[in-house]
């Protein structure tokens, strides 16, 4: 198999100025980092080393996968569920075909103590989309019911809370989704260095050889 035309879907790891939509929040580059240009990230290692085809990179600084933020805050406007929401409302996934969707989040949930809740496979209510487990169920589940994507690969980070974590694999298991777990991420104020996101690239793309 191969990745053909991709999706990805992230937070600050997945950013670059320039690179992402323009109303998103950016986290690379930055002055603290060694990923001083856009070739320096996992991304877009892969897209000059692979058959990868970048469709849109859809990643956003600070965001949660579920609609429960930094300080409780309601990101019903930014989440991962939000933002693919968004791209499904305007026809996005109609006009463009997507071979593989890359979901790299969990992270920011993680920091931000947000709800994990249950998994949940039914019946996922507006309120369920507030906690981690049953709002990235909820996603996994709109992206295969929703558009014609075949392939998800769900990249999940290392030093998350296990129930997160565990979740998260468990998730993508039931649905048919990859999940990839790193590790050895070399990192400086938790976010990948040039290092890191060599690692990155170098490990989805033995974990996509695989499948």
């Amino acid at each position: 198999m191969s990745f053909g035309k991709i999706f990805i879907l992230g937070d600050s790891y997945s950013t670059f100025a320039g690179y992402i939509p323009k109303d998103n929040s950016i986290y690379y580059p930055r002055k603290t980092s060694d990923v001083k240009t856009v070739d320096d990230t996992w991304w877009k290692m892969l897209l000059n080393e692979s058959d990868a085809v970048l469709t849109i990179n859809d990643s956003w600084s600070g965001t949660t996968i579920c609609n429960t933020g930094y300080n409780d805050r309601n990101c019903s406007d930014n989440s991962f569920i939000a933002r693919f929401e968004k791209r499904l409302t305007s026809g996005f996934f109609k006009e463009n075909r997507i071979d593989t969707a890359i979901v790299f989040g969990g992270t920011n949930d993680n920091w931000a103590n947000s709800p994990v809740g249950n998994i949940k496979y039914e019946d996922i209510s507006e309120e369920d989309k507030f906690s981690v487990l049953p709002g990235f169920s909820y996603l996994i589940s709109k992206i295969l019911q929703s558009t014609d994507i075949k392939k998800i690969i769900v990249i999940i980070n290392e030093g998350l809370k296990a129930e997160i974590s565990d979740g998260i694999f468990e998730i993508s298991r039931h649905y048919g989704a990859y999940p990839l777990r790193l590790k050895g991420i070399s990192k400086t104020e938790g976010h990948p260095d040039r290092s890191g996101m060599i690692a990155i690239k170098d490990q989805l793309v033995m974990f996509e050889n695989k499948i």
